[in-house]
């Protein structure tokens, strides 16, 4: 887990060459303009969700986690909680397809995005996202997918 201000996202470049990529188009757009979906950067390698989406409470809410792709997630308007877990009970079967299963358990560590920040999860790490904050129960987000694999 990564979690820094948006200025410093320079500094992680040669992780990956596929995050390489992520951050150099990172650079060259502005998230803001785009239309919620999705938007190709590099085919499956590298792809980016624009949404908006109501928060919930983190309390009850279960930690995802993916085996193939990092998750960057950069808060467009508003703000989240996520948290993160170093390990969870099994909720249901891992979705090959989807990429991404669910696990419940005790929050580690935690914090807001929004303000500039970003957070990359990397494959294997339990991570909550999308929590409300106080006064924010809904964002407008983008999250890049990037292939570690």
């Amino acid at each position: 887990m990564i979690v820094d201000s948006f200025d410093y996202i320079a500094c992680y470049k040669g992780l990956h060459p596929n995050l390489d990529k992520a951050i150099d188009w990172l650079n060259s757009h502005t998230l803001d303009a785009l239309e919620n979906g999705k938007t190709i950067i590099d085919g499956e390698n590298v792809f980016v969700n624009v949404m908006d989406a109501d928060l919930r409470d983190a309390e009850d809410a279960a930690f995802e986690y993916h085996r193939r792709y990092a998750d960057l997630q950069i808060d467009l308007t508003g703000s989240e909680h996520w948290g993160w877990a170093s390990e969870g009970k099994d909720e249901g079967a891992f979705d090959e397809a989807a990429d991404c299963g669910f696990k419940s358990g005790a929050e580690h560590v935690g914090g807001v995005l929004g303000g500039g920040r970003f957070a990359i999860f990397f494959p294997g790490e339990l991570h909550k996202p999308s929590c409300k904050t106080p006064g924010c129960d809904h964002v407008r987000k983008a999250v890049v997918k990037i292939l570690m694999k």
